[in-house]
């Protein structure tokens, strides 16, 4: 699937692009190109030396058995060693360009990956993640076979067609000529081809991106599939990709299935006239034996540059792809002057804040609020008012268009993005587990917290209440999202994993939202506790959860309308007073 932005890059710039990678590696590529180029030399020569041996044998049939006999050894010996050495090049080669294509490939993939995570929230929105994987995983794969075999390969046949075209110009220029008509022929078809096989891959990619788009997010969303009967409706969605993708690889074959017997027809088409026209002018027996042999060493390589330009064609497409996703800059970057902060106090400034997802589509407008140290502030509000947008704004998930974040007075763009989110803990309702194990998605794989951090995080949030009681304790596994533990258990390992990592301002964005009431006590209790770490942020739709906090600020279309405490905002009876009344009517009925 194309994302947003993607386009054609010229040859030219696609070169720059790839050389950024390939010049780390430049002194091992060219050596490997000097021993593909010595490897291709030793391989034309041997024909040429079969046909000076036949014609030097055959001035020999005069001469005594011995004398023949001697030639033949010291030819077979001469070649022999020959072999070896081309075989010795060629492993040397082999290996040498594997392990500096796999380091480019490695290079590359780190790049494309480290480029993803440090994207901004809402340029994710317009690149679904299928096909970031496609391009991360299958795109990178098609590149690794670039430099470890199809730009090898092509090197190797176009070195050896120019070699071959030489030594029988050498040979007969008479009888070359006679062959030039066919292969000005093969290099015309081969041109049709590659034109028509560039497009072919272009969309057959598109297609292949688009079909693993779909199964990424409808083999998340299976659940939802089934519960809503949808399995039919998905089905035919399916099919309708799968077969887009199918008619474009059949349309690939097709193109291949008609050029490589043409290749062959023209072959057979040389040798008759290399054999008729090599009569015909007198040419020696050996010579037309060394022509026929150079033959085969012509048209294999063209048949071979098909399939390179198969490969060749598909990595085009793929680094296109990768270049375009390396192309787009992230929206949310560090100053060149931001510092690193090692501690916040946790106040927390809003300074006549705008932002907007798009355009002037306003979400907050001209917002303003103080939130002192170590205090715990709600959200509330209707569905849409900008509560979870504040939050996101406050960790830099997307840059404001108006106005002034600060925290401890210092502007939030003055502050480095990492220590910025590290010192910020959230809690979201919607928790992210990752597959392995209950220890490994608290510490997150941070080798410098001990089982001791650990467990006293579990602990201290109430988590190791059920944890103790699972089979394997800590060691328990955690499949895909943490799909075998309840909404409940997955917040509670959320909060423990935020714990440890010590931060001094806490987000929860409806943390408390759809979960048991068994649950919810402990977790009640656990952020009791936490109010202690730092400065605490509180969304919630259900108020009689926010009832203790020290402030509460209340929105509405982007605006805050009212802020005050619980008590404060019941007495003046405004919008506050109205939800709470809803609330405690729909929690009677």
């Amino acid at each position: 699937m194309r994302l947003k932005g993607d386009h054609k890059i010229p040859n030219r710039e696609l070169v720059k692009h790839l050389y950024r990678f390939i010049r780390p590696e430049l002194f091992k590529f060219l050596l490997a190109m000097l021993l593909i180029v010595i490897n291709v030399g030793l391989d034309i020569v041997c024909p040429l030396l079969i046909t000076r041996h036949t014609e030097t044998l055959t001035s020999l049939t005069t001469s005594s058995g011995q004398e023949a006999l001697l030639a033949i050894i010291s030819f077979a010996v001469g070649f022999f060693v020959l072999s070896v050495f081309n075989q010795v090049f060629l492993y040397a080669e082999t290996m040498l360009l594997q392990r500096t294509g796999q380091k480019i490939i490695y290079n590359l993939r780190m790049k494309v990956f480290t480029h993803i995570e440090n994207m901004s929230q809402n340029q994710f929105t317009e690149m679904p993640v299928g096909s970031l994987v496609t391009r991360v995983a299958s795109y990178t794969s098609s590149m690794s076979e670039l430099f470890t075999n199809t730009l090898v390969q092509m090197l190797r046949n176009i070195l050896t067609v120019l070699g071959v075209l030489g030594i029988m110009i050498y040979l007969s220029p008479i009888l070359t000529a006679f062959l030039s008509i066919i292969i000005v022929v093969l290099f015309v078809v081969s041109m049709i081809f590659n034109n028509y096989i560039s497009k072919a891959f272009t969309k057959e990619r598109g297609y292949l991106s688009d079909l693993n788009t779909f199964l990424s997010e409808n083999l998340g969303g299976m659940k939802i599939t089934q519960i809503f009967n949808q399995e039919k409706r998905k089905e035919e969605q399916f099919n309708e990709k799968n077969n887009a993708y199918y008619r474009s690889r059949i349309k690939l074959m097709i193109g291949f299935g008609i050029y490589r017997p043409f290749v062959s027809f023209l072959y057979f088409g040389a040798i008759a006239l290399t054999f008729y026209v090599g009569l015909e002018i007198n040419l020696t027996s050996a010579m037309i034996v060394g022509f026929y042999l150079y033959l085969s060493r012509f048209f294999n390589p063209i048949q071979n540059l098909a399939d390179q330009l198969n490969s060749l064609q598909r990595a085009k497409t793929a680094s296109e792809r990768l270049f375009n996703l390396l192309d787009v800059k992230p929206q949310v970057l560090d100053k060149p002057t931001a510092r690193d902060i090692d501690h916040f106090e946790g106040k927390i400034e809003f300074k006549n804040v705008w932002f907007a997802y798009h355009n002037e589509e306003w979400i907050l407008k001209n917002v303003s609020f103080v939130i002192d140290p170590k205090t715990t502030v709600a959200f509330v509000g209707p569905t849409g008012s900008g509560k979870t947008t504040i939050l996101s704004l406050i960790v830099r998930n997307y840059e404001i268009q108006k106005g002034q974040i600060l925290i401890d007075d210092i502007d939030i763009k003055d502050i480095t993005i990492t220590s910025l989110r590290r010192a910020i803990g959230q809690m979201l309702q919607d928790v992210f587990l990752f597959s392995g194990t209950i220890k490994t998605n608290i510490c997150l794989h941070d080798e410098s917290f001990t089982d001791e951090d650990i467990l006293e995080a579990s602990e201290y949030v109430n988590a190791d209440k059920f944890i103790n009681k699972l089979p394997n304790k800590f060691e328990e596994q955690v499949i895909e999202r943490g799909e075998n533990f309840s909404q409940g258990q997955r917040q509670l390992l959320s909060f423990a994993r935020t714990v440890l990592h010590k931060p001094q301002i806490l987000i929860l964005d409806e943390a408390t939202a759809n979960i048991d009431t068994e649950t919810e006590v402990l977790i009640q209790e656990s952020l009791e506790k936490m109010k202690s770490i730092g400065t605490m942020l509180v969304v919630a739709h259900r108020l009689s959860t926010i009832q203790k906090c020290d402030q509460i600020f209340v929105l509405l279309d982007g605006e805050i309308i009212e802020k005050g405490t619980h008590q404060e905002l019941l007495k003046h009876r405004n919008f506050y007073y109205k939800l709470y009344q809803l609330q405690f009517e729909e929690t009677i009925h």
